[in-house]
C-alpha cells in the first residue's frame, strides 16, 4: 500500500521554505529550497481521467436516480458524459437555468456568461473522452485572471481591468474540459464577504436567501453559493484568512485550502504573498479532490510552487474504501482532539460527538491534545495582524492615487500602513515559531488535528479541510455545522480520505437547501440584475463589522 505523501516529507525542510518564502516578501526571491524526502516510497502517480471514471464504475458508485441535473455530483456527472447518457450542453443548460432563475436573490455572480458556457459546452460534446472535468460547469472566484473577461475582485481598484491571459489554475482547468459559467462575487480585494465598496451586502447564505443578516462565509462568498444553491457544480476560492473553509462551514460544503506551494498563485490578485492559497469549493471530497488535482502543479511562473512534492493521486486519496462491507479510512490515522472539543450539553457539542463515533467507526485513533502554552500568543490577532503590511505594500500606489477606491474596506489597508518595522519583524519570527511548534510539538502526535479556527494554519501555509457534520437550529433556520481538520505539510491526501471516509458513513454533505421562497426571475444583465431592495432589503455593515469579517 502506497503510504500518504505526508509520510514522506521532510519538515525540517518545510520549516526552512517557509522561512525562506517569508523573507521573499522583504528582500524579492525567485527560487527556495526544495522539500527534502524524509521516508520510503515514491509519489503515487495521479489517475487520469479514463482509469478514474472506470474504477468508479467497477466499485459499484454509480450515481443515484435523479431527474433533476444540477443535483449531481462532479463525478456522478462525469459518469453520466462519458456514458452519453448526459450531454454537456444538457448539464450546462441546467445550470444557466437556475442561475436565471434564482440568481437575482442569491446575486453569486458577478459575470454572468451563458453565451460563453454554451458554445463551450457545444464543443465538450465533440470531444471523444476528453479531460475529468469534460463538460462540468464550474465557477471562479473573481480574482483570477480570464482572458478578455473583467477580473474585478469586486473592487473599484480593478473596475475596467480585463487580462490579457487566464491565471494557471484557469488554464488547467479548462485544459481538463470545465465549462465556465461566470465570475462569483467575492470581498471587495478578498477581506470581506461579499459586499459592495460602499457596504452594502450582496451575495447570501444559500441557507438563509432572505436574510443577508447570516454570514454566508468569508470572501469566497459567491463560488460557496452558487455550489451550493446547484448554480454550479464546483468553483474556486482563495484563502488568505479563512475565505475557502469558511464558507464551506457556512454553507454545508467541503472546502480544501491546499499548502502554501500546492497550486500556482500566477494571475490570481495577489493579498498576502506568504498567506494566498487557491482551491477548491465543492459538495463532497471526491469533487473537491477532482478540481484540486487539475489545479495543482508546479508552475515556472511562480517560485512557491518549485520544488516541492510531485501532486500525488489525489482521486484515488478521496475514493471511499470498503471492508467488512462498511466504510473505512483509507490509512491508520490519528485525530488530535484538543481538549474539551466536544464537550457541553449543547447542539453543537453532540454533533461533534457524534463525529468522533463515526471516525472510530472508520478506523481513527482518537488522541488528545492539549495546545503548547505558546499557543495563544502565537496565534493572537497581534501576530495575525501583520499580514496588513504585505497586503498593503502592493497597493501602495492606488492608496496614493484614490482612497475612495478602497470603499468601506479602507481602514484595514491604512492599518498596514501604520504597523511598524519592528512589529513586522516580530510578526514574521513569530510565524515560523508557530510553524516550530506545530511541527515539533503539535503534529507529532497526530496525523490530522481538529482545529476551532482556520488562522494558526492560514498563517503557517499548512493545509486545512472544511467539511458539513450536521445542522443547527437558530431564529427559525437550519443551518449546516461543520469541522476544520488540519494536516501536515502537502498532506491533503491524507485530509481527504479522512473527509471521504466519513461522508460515506454519513449523509449530511448530501443535503442542500430548498429553493428561496417566492417566484423565480429572469435577471436582467451581468450579476443577476434586481436590485437587492426588492428582493431581501437593503443590507449594510459598518467599518467595525468589516474589520471582524473573514479573507
Amino acid at each position: 500500500m502506497t503510504l500518504p505523501q505526508d509520510t514522506r516529507v521532510d519538515r525540517r525542510s518545510f520549516l526552512q521554505r517557509m522561512g525562506a518564502i517569508t523573507a521573499a516578501t522583504a528582500i524579492g526571491g525567485a527560487t527556495f529550497p526544495a522539500i527534502a524526502r524524509a521516508g520510503p516510497g515514491g509519489s503515487a502517480m495521479p489517475m487520469s481521467g479514463t482509469r478514474f471514471y472506470e474504477g468508479l464504475r467497477g466499485a459499484g458508485l454509480l450515481h443515484p436516480q435523479r431527474a433533476d441535473p444540477t443535483e449531481f455530483t462532479v463525478w456522478e456527472a462525469g459518469l453520466l458524459l462519458r456514458s452519453g447518457r448526459l450531454s454537456a450542453q444538457e448539464l450546462t443548460e441546467a445550470h444557466l437555468e437556475r442561475i436565471a432563475a434564482w440568481d437575482h436573490v442569491y446575486r453569486a455572480f458577478n459575470a454572468f456568461l451563458p453565451d460563453q458556457a454554451r458554445e463551450d459546452a457545444r464543443r465538450r460534446d465533440t470531444r471523444a473522452s476528453g479531460g475529468i472535468l469534460n463538460g462540468i460547469p464550474f465557477v471562479l472566484k473573481d480574482n483570477y485572471f480570464t482572458a478578455g473577461i473583467p477580473t474585478t475582485a469586486n473592487s473599484d481598484v480593478f473596475a475596467d481591468f480585463i487580462p490579457s491571459f487566464d491565471a494557471t489554475a484557469v488554464t488547467r482547468i479548462r485544459e481538463a474540459g470545465g465549462v465556465l459559467l461566470g465570475k462569483t462575487q467575492m470581498g471587495p480585494l478578498a477581506t470581506t464577504r461579499a459586499l459592495t465598496s460602499d457596504g452594502e451586502i450582496t451575495t447570501v447564505s444559500a441557507w438563509a436567501p432572505r436574510d443577508p443578516r447570516v454570514n454566508p462565509g468569508g470572501s469566497s462568498t459567491g463560488t460557496a453559493t452558487a455550489v451550493a444553491a446547484r448554480m454550479a457544480m464546483v468553483g474556486t476560492g482563495t484563502q488568505t484568512g479563512g475565505s475557502i473553509t469558511g464558507p464551506a462551514l457556512a454553507q454545508g460544503l467541503t472546502g480544501l485550502k491546499p499548502t502554501m506551494g500546492r497550486v500556482s498563485l500566477h494571475g490570481v490578485i495577489p493579498l498576502s504573498y506568504t498567506r494566498d492559497h487557491p482551491g477548491p469549493l465543492a459538495r463532497n471530497a471526491l469533487d473537491a479532490a477532482i478540481l484540486l488535482q487539475v489545479m495543482a502543479g508546479p508552475d515556472p511562473k511562480d517560485p512557491r510552487t518549485i520544488g516541492v512534492p510531485p501532486v500525488p493521486d489525489l482521486l484515488t486519496a478521496a475514493t471511499p474504501v470498503e471492508r467488512g462491507g462498511s466504510p473505512v479510512l483509507r490509512w491508520p490515522t490519528r485525530v488530535g482532539v484538543p481538549a474539551g472539543w466536544a464537550d457541553g450539553e449543547s447542539p453543537r457539542g453532540g454533533l461533534r460527538r457524534a463525529f468522533l463515533e463515526e471516525l472510530r467507526g472508520a478506523g481513527a485513533e482518537i488522541v488528545g491534545i492539549d495546545f503548547p502554552e505558546a499557543w495563544a500568543d502565537l496565534t493572537s490577532s497581534w501576530f495575525n495582524n501583520v499580514r496588513l503590511v504585505e497586503r498593503t505594500e502592493p497597493f501602495l500606489e492606488h492608496l496614493r492615487g484614490d482612497v475612495r477606491k478602497f470603499g468601506v474596506t479602507l481602514s484595514s489597508w491604512i492599518n498596514g500602513l501604520l504597523l511598524s518595522g519592528d512589529e513586522y519583524l516580530k510578526g514574521q519570527r513569530a510565524k515560523l515559531a508557530l510553524l516550530r511548534l506545530v511541527l515539533e510539538e503539535v503534529m507529532d502526535r497526530c496525523d490530522v488535528v481538529l482545529l476551532p479556527s482556520h488562522v494558526p494554519f492560514d498563517i503557517i501555509g499548512l493545509p486545512l479541510i472544511a467539511f458539513p457534520i450536521g445542522f443547527e437550529h437558530a431564529d427559525g433556520m437550519q443551518l449546516p455545522e461543520g469541522v476544520i481538520l488540519g494536516g501536515l505539510p502537502f498532506g491533503e491526501e491524507r485530509l481527504l480520505s479522512v473527509a471521504a471516509a466519513y461522508q460515506a458513513r454519513t449523509e449530511w454533505h448530501r443535503r442542500g437547501p430548498p429553493d428561496p421562497e417566492g417566484e423565480p426571475g429572469r435577471p436582467s444583465g451581468v450579476g443577476g440584475g434586481e436590485s437587492r431592495e426588492g428582493a431581501i432589503g437593503r443590507g449594510r455593515l459598518d467599518l467595525e463589522a468589516v474589520a471582524e469579517l473573514s479573507e
